[in-house]
């Protein structure tokens, strides 16, 4: 039987993020993966030229639409856009009972706006109670948290831990965007430290989509059975690959994707 995990997203043209990539990783880990679709990007490996929200009743009708049918065990949920989106998916969503992970999407790495200013108090509100796990990058968890991005471990753990304290049960901190050789990312529940997640950083110009990957593989592995703490070493194994084996895509002429199928062919 077939483990099925859903994600909710925005559709990235280029195919190295967002919707392309989530489904990647659910079919590269050995998941079936299904999708929602709450925003149209024009993108590639340099911009985002133009984004599109999908209407609320077609987004509700997409996850009524699977959540009916298909047997979903975790859900994904990334990109949203504005406020009355991340209102319509809480409400869809509201009787699922499954694991939740929410990447809390932002901006794209082209430096590109994702979600509008307006709605960070409505994703901290409405959806950061109901995530199994959150995993926001530096300056996603200090606009959640409205305070300064975070320079250390230390204040990594304490964003984390006020992120848990606003309603999430677990937050993994990454912490790429540290200026470090060494990255590393922090698990924390119940008010500690789960687990450690460490890398040397990977010199290379092709990390789009990176984010949208560890949360999926995340989904993934909940969707699996995993425990957190095993879902989230499997999902770091699987993205520290994708990096390396990035360089031997040669995708677009900007920051290019991750390669999501390096374990099958490439």
């Amino acid at each position: 039987m077939a483990h099925i995990a859903l994600t909710i997203a925005g559709s990235d043209s280029g195919g190295g993020a967002g919707i392309q990539a989530d489904l990647k990783t659910m079919s590269a880990l050995g998941v079936y993966g299904a999708s929602v679709i709450t925003a149209v990007t024009a993108q590639n490996t340099r911009a985002v030229s133009a984004v599109h929200a999908i209407p609320h009743y077609v987004i509700a009708a997409q996850i009524g639409a699977v959540l009916s049918d298909l047997d979903v065990r975790a859900i994904k949920i990334g990109m949203l856009a504005t406020r009355e989106i991340i209102d319509c998916v809480t409400r869809a969503i509201a009787g699922f009972s499954g694991a939740i992970v929410l990447d809390p999407v932002m901006i794209a790495k082209s430096g590109d706006a994702l979600l509008a200013p307006d709605a960070i108090s409505a994703l901290r509100e409405t959806l950061l109670p109901r995530a199994t796990l959150v995993t926001p990058n530096l300056p996603e968890a200090a606009a959640l948290l409205a305070a300064p991005e975070a320079k250390t471990s230390e204040e990594m753990i304490d964003q984390g831990k006020a992120l848990c304290a606003a309603g999430a049960k677990a937050v993994l901190m990454k912490g790429g965007h540290a200026e470090s050789d060494l990255c590393e990312d922090l698990l924390i529940s119940g008010g500690e430290v789960r687990a450690r997640f460490s890398a040397h950083r990977q010199y290379t110009r092709n990390t789009h989509g990176t984010g949208c990957t560890l949360s999926s593989a995340l989904a993934a592995g909940l969707a699996k059975g995993m425990r957190l703490e095993e879902a989230a070493a499997e999902a770091h194994r699987y993205v520290q690959k994708a990096i390396a084996a990035a360089d031997t895509l040669d995708i677009g002429q900007g920051r290019g994707p991750l390669h999501h199928f390096h374990h099958f062919w490439g």
